[in-house]
């Protein structure tokens, strides 16, 4: 059936095709201005690389990085390929062979050597030359003719020539004389030689070379941003006087006590002086006395803000000389950055548009509703001044720096804009490439990615919440075998001075103990709310709710760490093993281990994980028991091969907490804790 199309939309169609039809030939020129089509390998899939190189990934000084490629081309055409990195600022590029694996991937390393940023690509290449003299095999083999290929090689091997001085110029030229040589016999030879191949491979024709189209980037931090034991204490409780504020002065005193627990991060909450107005007293309460402290986070007063010290704390001197005998103990300072002020912060006054006010002629102090945070007013970052705004946020952490500040823990980063820490962490890594900046963002999962990803170097995450067996597996498995492995480093805490979880109020010490043991063997990083964790302090503001009965937040408090019920010994024993050994000193190397309650049924209280390090040498098998309340026992699945250990021979396991030792044999073992003794093993695996 012939479908009739009116004579004027025949028309009106037949004009358009035409000039479509006109500019074609122009379209393609344009186009193939563009294309070089004399480069035909293709780089495709290339790893580590976060979201198409916007983000850098994370690395610390003297890590090798691993980088993956599907690098093909068309026929059968040999390929070489190199990653090519330096770091940033560098001109001239280094390289490292790429080799391929299976399947058109392809694989190569590089180390990092210095705090900073460095900078990878990949560049790969058809080689005409390789491709050649693999070819020419296959002709031998087949007993073709190969006269005319020998004359071929020999062109190709004096184009090598050209590319080459000294003495390896004039080796391949004798090559490519022998090539063209009347005997025959010596020519195939010459084509075959290993010599030649060396030469050819180290003087490769990359005129042709296709470059990767994007230059990915590194971040590289110092150890102590992979492998750290922070003790968070606010010093205003560490008077020798019970009452009496305190002052960095005695936090001196207490240097040597840290640094024997094997503590390396002491961290403060906000050392400012803490606002007048609208000051909470004793467990939030609205009214307050002359005698109430305040929330160190209310930040600024009359006396000062963001950068001044609270005066009965004592004065930048008095700072500075504690940041310098911690460092001498081992001990780095951490720092709270909090970016909002009381409403008497001197801002206020001085850049009132940096606030947001409401119809009444108030200001909008913060709020998370149904909380209410009378004390504190939330910073406007949709000002119109916000330039002004961002370099004086930035001053506050140069500020700091000056002071000898590397570490910060930055209180509640995702209530400002990711761009604005974009931007500010990188201007600081420029500068100061050895700074560390821990994001405490209980948040969303994207929420608390996005943060990693723009600079963050270390992480607060959920393993307060993740309680269970499942629980844990689960999350450890998410951040160590996803992409989060490249730029998300987890720093566990079971506590802080805001969060006291349930299972610490309903544990006792045997799950204070338990939780501190995973927390310091499932990551590398981790932290305490100190006195309050050591003296396993668990009484709530009330039923169902994850806050401190008298928190340390509102009032000076007077530690007593000698009370019997203390674990600080525990805690002590288990940063010393932390320290001896590497396996624990890494978190993506964590493999979870099978144990049975029966022969078919798994023991779901029992969670058992291994460890190792990079060189295999270091094994660290720890098993937890997550009841409180019970023994557990069960059999633990070892994997003997992967570790080394003969099937029927004897072997030796190291309990580093008790300093037992035990005999096992074999892939299955049985264990029994209980949990008012220790309710966890941290063994370390010997051969027999």
């Amino acid at each position: 059936m012939t479908t009739v199309v009116p004579k004027r939309t025949r028309t009106k169609k037949a004009t358009s095709q035409t000039k479509s039809q006109q500019s074609e030939p122009h379209e393609v020129k344009t186009r193939l201005k563009d294309i070089n089509g004399r480069r035909h390998a293709i780089i495709e899939h290339v790893k580590p690389e976060l979201d198409g190189g916007q983000f850098p990934i994370k690395r610390i000084v003297g890590d090798t990085i691993n980088v993956e490629a599907d690098i093909f081309t068309d026929g059968h055409n040999v390929l070489e390929a190199v990653c090519c990195y330096r770091f940033s600022g560098e001109t001239a590029w280094q390289e490292t062979p790429m080799k391929p694996i299976d399947n058109d991937r392809w694989q190569g390393e590089f180390a990092v050597e210095r705090c900073g940023e460095y900078e990878y690509t990949i560049l790969a290449w058809v080689d005409h030359l390789l491709t050649w003299e693999l070819d020419f095999k296959k002709r031998i083999a087949a007993q073709q003719d190969v006269s005319v290929e020998l004359l071929i090689g020999a062109e190709l091997v004096e184009k090598a020539a050209g590319r080459a001085a000294g003495n390896d110029a004039k080796a391949l030229k004798q090559f490519a004389g022998q090539l063209r040589g009347k005997n025959l016999a010596k020519a195939i030879e010459t084509a075959q030689s290993e010599d030649l191949k060396a030469l050819t491979i180290a003087y490769p024709d990359r005129s042709l070379a296709k470059a990767y189209d994007r230059i990915l980037k590194i971040t590289v931090d110092e150890t102590f941003a992979r492998f750290s034991s922070w003790y968070e204490l606010f010093p205003r409780s560490w008077s020798k006087t019970p009452g009496k504020h305190g002052t960095f002065k005695d936090i001196e005193r207490i240097l040597p006590e840290l640094q024997s627990m094997g503590f390396d991060v002491l961290y403060f909450p906000p050392i400012h002086p803490i606002g007048f107005e609208k000051r909470k007293g004793k467990n939030n309460a609205l009214e307050t006395t002359a005698e109430d402290p305040g929330s160190p986070w209310a930040i600024g007063s009359p006396e000062g803000g963001h950068k001044d010290i609270l005066k009965a704390l004592g004065g930048v001197k008095d700072f500075e000389n504690l940041i310098k005998k911690a460092a001498k103990q081992g001990i780095r300072v951490a720092m709270d950055i909090a970016f909002q002020c009381a409403p008497d912060h001197p801002y206020v006054k001085s850049h009132p548009e940096w606030f947001r006010w409401r119809p009444d002629g108030t200001v909008q102090y913060a709020e998370n509703p149904p909380k209410k945070y009378q004390d504190i007013l939330p910073i406007n970052y949709e000002s119109e001044d916000w330039q002004n705004l961002w370099l004086e946020l930035k001053s506050i952490f140069e500020f700091w720096i000056e002071k000898g500040i590397k570490i910060f823990r930055v209180d509640n980063p995702h209530t400002k804009p990711f761009i604005f820490w974009d931007w500010l962490i990188n201007e600081l890594k420029q500068t100061f490439p050895d700074t560390v900046f821990l994001a405490e963002a209980f948040t969303r999962p994207k929420v608390m990615q996005r943060l990693a990803k723009g600079g963050f170097s270390q992480s607060y995450t959920y393993f307060t919440w993740r309680n269970t067996k499942q629980e844990l597996e689960d999350y450890l498995t998410e951040l160590t075998q996803t992409e989060l492995k490249e730029y998300f480093r987890p720093n566990f805490w079971p506590n802080t001075p805001d969060i006291l979880h349930e299972s610490l109020q309903k544990g006792g010490k045997p799950m204070f103990i338990s939780r501190l043991v995973l927390a310091a063997t499932l990551s590398s990083n981790y932290g305490i709310y100190g006195p309050a964790y050591e003296l396993c302090i668990n009484e709530p503001i009330a039923p169902g709710k994850e806050e401190y009965l008298n928190s340390e937040k509102y009032e000076i408090k007077s530690w007593n760490r000698n009370d019997p019920g203390s674990i600080r010994d525990v805690i002590t024993r288990v940063n010393r093993i932390r320290l001896e050994n590497r396996a624990l000193q890494a978190t993506d190397t964590i493999r979870f281990l099978t144990v049975n309650a029966t022969e078919n049924q798994e023991n779901q209280q029992l969670i058992a994980y291994l460890k190792t390090s990079e060189d295999k040498k270091n094994r660290i098998m720890v098993i937890v028991n997550l009841d409180p309340k019970n023994v557990q026992s069960g059999w633990v699945q070892v994997p003997v091969r992967e570790l080394g250990l003969e099937h029927n021979r004897t072997y030796i396991v190291h309990d580093l907490l008790s300093s037992s030792r035990y005999h096992w044999q074999g892939e299955w073992n049985y264990i029994e804790l209980n949990p008012f003794q220790m309710p966890a093993h941290i063994l370390r695996m010997n051969n027999g």
